[in-house]
C-alpha cells in the first residue's frame, strides 16, 4: 500500500523541474502563509497549493493533507477558544475550570483560532505537495556538495515518513481483520508497534548505509557507472545528473520571485489588515484582494499545455503503475 505522500515520478513540470526551482516556488508560498494573517490571503495560498498539487498529479496527497489539516485546525480552534478569554463578544461563560480558571468563550478567540488553524492546514498541504512532487534523491544530489550528511538525513526522513504512514495503515487493517471475538486494539498498542517497527527499520537502514560506504570519502557516483535501459529512462525523466537544469526552472523561479515581491510590497502597503482583539477586523481593501488574486493564480505555474495524445509516459513508469495495480509484471 503506497502512502499518498510518497513521491511518484510523473512527466509534469513540477516533477521535471530541478529541486531548487521547485523549492523556490513552493517556499515562496509558504513564506506568504507565515507573513500574512489576513484570511483572504491565507485562503488564496491554500487554493494555490491545491491547484498546484492537482496539476502535478498529487491529488491524493492534497486530499489527505486537507483532511489532516482540517482536523488540526478544529483542534486549534477549540483549544484557543478555551484558553484565550480576550475579546468583546462573549458567547458563553463556562465558569471556573481546573488549571484554566475562568473560561469565557469569545467570538474573537474563535476567529483567531480559525486563522491559526488555517495557516497550519495550508502549511500541511504545502509539505504534502513537496513530498509527492519533489524527488528526494535529486534533493540529496543537489545538497550533497554543501552538506552531505545533512542532505542524506533529510532525504531519509522524507523517504521513511511515507513508509511509516503505510505501516500504520497496514497495522490498522490487520487489527480490524482479527475477527469479532478478538479484543479491540487501542491506539497506544498500535503506536508502540509502529515505533518498534520504525526503530528496527532505522537500524537496518543504518547498517545498509555503513556497508555501502557512506561513512567514507565519496567520489562522483556517475563516474564510470553503467545503467540499464530502464535506469537510463528514469535518469532522463528525473533530470539526470547533478548540474542539469530543466526548461521549467525559469518559470518556477520567476513565479516564486513574483509572489515574494508582491507579498512584500503588499505588506508594506497595508494588505495584511487584520486584528483579532479586542474586536476582530478583517481588511478587504483593493490591495489585499490584489495580493490574494496574484497568490491564487500562482498555483497555475505547474500547468503544462500539451496536444491531446502527444505524450506517453515512459515504459518504466507504465510498468510500475501496472505492477502496483496488479495488472502485470515489469517485464510484461
Amino acid at each position: 500500500m503506497r502512502s499518498p505522500f510518497a513521491y511518484i515520478p510523473r512527466p509534469r513540470p513540477l516533477q521535471l523541474a530541478s529541486p531548487s526551482a521547485a523549492v523556490a516556488y513552493l517556499g515562496s508560498l509558504v513564506v506568504v502563509a507565515f507573513l500574512y494573517s489576513n484570511p483572504f490571503v491565507l485562503l488564496a495560498v491554500g487554493l494555490s497549493f491545491v491547484i498546484a498539487g492537482r496539476l502535478a498529479g498529487a491529488a491524493a496527497a492534497v486530499r489527505a493533507a486537507l483532511w489532516m489539516g482540517f482536523t488540526l485546525a478544529l483542534l486549534i480552534v477549540v483549544v484557543n477558544a478555551l484558553v484565550v478569554s480576550r475579546g468583546e463578544t462573549v458567547l458563553a461563560r463556562l465558569g471556573e475550570w481546573p488549571l484554566f480558571g475562568q473560561v469565557d468563550v469569545t467570538l474573537e478567540a474563535i476567529l483567531a483560532g480559525l486563522v491559526l488553524g488555517l495557516r497550519a492546514a495550508v502549511v500541511m498541504v504545502a509539505f504534502a505537495v513537496y513530498s509527492a512532487c519533489v524527488d528526494p534523491d535529486r534533493v540529496l544530489r543537489a545538497l550533497r556538495p554543501i552538506a552531505g550528511r545533512s542532505a542524506l538525513t533529510a532525504t531519509l526522513v522524507s523517504r521513511l515518513v511515507p513508509v511509516a504512514a503505510a505501516d500504520a495503515a497496514r497495522l490498522r487493517d490487520a487489527a480490524r481483520l482479527r475477527g469479532p471475538g478478538a479484543a479491540p486494539v487501542g491506539r497506544a498498542p498500535l503506536a508502540r508497534r509502529l515505533l518498534a517497527g520504525s526503530l528496527d527499520r532505522a537500524v537496518d537502514v543504518a547498517a545498509t548505509l555503513e556497508l555501502r560506504g557512506y561513512s567514507l570519502q565519496s567520489r562522483d557516483p556517475n563516474a564510470g557507472a553503467t545503467f540499464s535501459l530502464p535506469q537510463r529512462g528514469e535518469r532522463r525523466f528525473t533530470g539526470g545528473g547533478q548540474g542539469r537544469r530543466s526548461r521549467y526552472d525559469r518559470r518556477f523561479y520567476a513565479v516564486g520571485a513574483l509572489v515574494l515581491s508582491v507579498a512584500v510590497i503588499g505588506k508594506a502597503l497595508g494588505a495584511d489588515a487584520f486584528s483579532e482583539y479586542p474586536a476582530t477586523e478583517i481588511g478587504v481593501a483593493t490591495i489585499t484582494l490584489a495580493v490574494a488574486a496574484v497568490v491564487a493564480l500562482s498555483g497555475l505555474a505547474p500547468l503544462r499545455r500539451m496536444p491531446v495524445g502527444s505524450h506517453r509516459e515512459p515504459r518504466w513508469v507504465r510498468n510500475a503503475h501496472a505492477t502496483e495495480l496488479g495488472q502485470g509484471s515489469p517485464g510484461a
